[in-house]
């Protein structure tokens, strides 16, 4: 029940005893109110039915007080035009046209009208521009694209189809007493989640394009599908001249596509750090304390049995699968790498989902 519904049903009940009681004292007097209270209650539903039990709130705006209806207006319109500067900048720029309002008084239409965030006016941006079929200008497209590189910096990254992208990252998973130290090799394939990995006692260039070439390429060549670009940090295992990085070379020679996340965002590669913590939580930790492990061989053997469980029988929330294993996202977006690829349908800006 609302306040409102509850404000209604409590004026109601305060008619419905007088009535029963046939005496509006008595019933005033046990509900504790006044009998001016029950005949203003019953006036009101008189000239205003059930609409004229709601609380009226006794607040008026302060006209006075507002900014001027026109300055308003050019606020908003400078908001659609440049909706990348904050309140001070517009605020000195309208003065500078003639147009006199303080920075606050920039932020308070822009509260009134829901723009204080930058992401609200960049949203207003794209439906004004949906909407009208509007040219862009300048400014306009350069505030959009800002903000998409921003979204990437802070983990959202695009992609299309199964194949489109894959994170790639090292992982530490520990010493191990006889044994040694121990890397994993970790990739995911940002469209559909299928995850993969790899142990290796060190971490370089070669363990790296190792992991592709026995891991990865050969899953998409069982798929028929080719990987066309991969993400990693800026670790010297996947940096470095072409010419004599082994990593390097290898992407180069299959004709996969290297992007590296922002200096010092690793977040861009998010969907690689969360595979890593999910390993992390649901294997090693539950591993180590039931069996004490001699080899690496003995270690890879039950990280590929839980990554085919994570494949095929783990539910994944994420956003293209939604509740399905990633392998049944993979198989369900083939017909998107089909479009994009194999018929090559140019991509849009849109992102499609299953």
């Amino acid at each position: 029940m609302t306040q409102q519904q509850y404000v209604i049903n409590r004026k109601l009940n305060i008619l419905d005893l007088g009535s029963t009681l046939n005496n509006v004292s008595l019933a005033c007097k046990n509900l504790g109110v006044s009998r001016q209270h029950f005949y203003d209650i019953k006036q009101a539903i008189t000239e205003d039915g059930i609409e004229g039990l709601l609380e009226k709130s006794r607040r008026s705006p302060r006209i006075g007080n507002r900014v001027p209806a026109d300055i308003e207006d050019k606020v908003l319109e400078y908001a659609l035009l440049y909706p990348a500067w904050g309140q001070t900048r517009q605020s000195n720029e309208l003065k500078r046209i003639g147009f006199t309002i303080s920075a606050g008084g920039v932020r308070s239409v822009w509260l009134r009208h829901k723009l204080e965030k930058k992401h609200l006016r960049l949203k207003r941006l794209e439906e004004w521009s949906a909407k009208e079929n509007n040219i862009l200008t300048e400014s306009q497209v350069q505030a959009l694209e800002s903000a998409k590189e921003e979204k990437q910096a802070h983990g959202e990254v695009e992609t299309y189809h199964p194949g489109f992208l894959m994170g790639q990252d090292t992982y530490y998973v520990g010493y191990i007493k006889g044994v040694g130290k121990i890397y994993q090799q970790t990739g995911i394939d940002t469209f559909s989640n299928v995850g993969f990995a790899k142990l290796y006692d060190d971490k370089t260039s070669l363990a790296a394009a190792d992991f592709l070439n026995q891991k990865v390429l050969p899953f998409f060549d069982e798929q028929q599908m080719r990987l066309l670009r991969i993400l990693t940090d800026r670790g010297l295992e996947y940096c470095g001249p072409v010419e004599t990085h082994k990593f390097e070379l290898f992407l180069h020679l299959n004709d996969i596509e290297h992007t590296k996340t922002k200096a010092r965002h690793p977040q861009t590669n998010g969907s690689a750090e969360r595979l890593n913590q999910i390993i992390q939580n649901e294997f090693y930790a539950v591993a180590f304390r039931k069996k004490i492990y001699t080899s690496v061989a003995e270690m890879q053997a039950d990280l590929d049995a839980f990554m085919k469980h994570y494949n095929e029988e783990r539910t994944n929330q994420g956003k293209h699968c939604r509740g399905r294993t990633p392998m049944e996202t993979l198989t369900d977006g083939y017909e998107l790498y089909k479009k994009y690829v194999i018929e090559k349908t140019e991509v849009t800006s849109a992102v499609e989902t299953q």
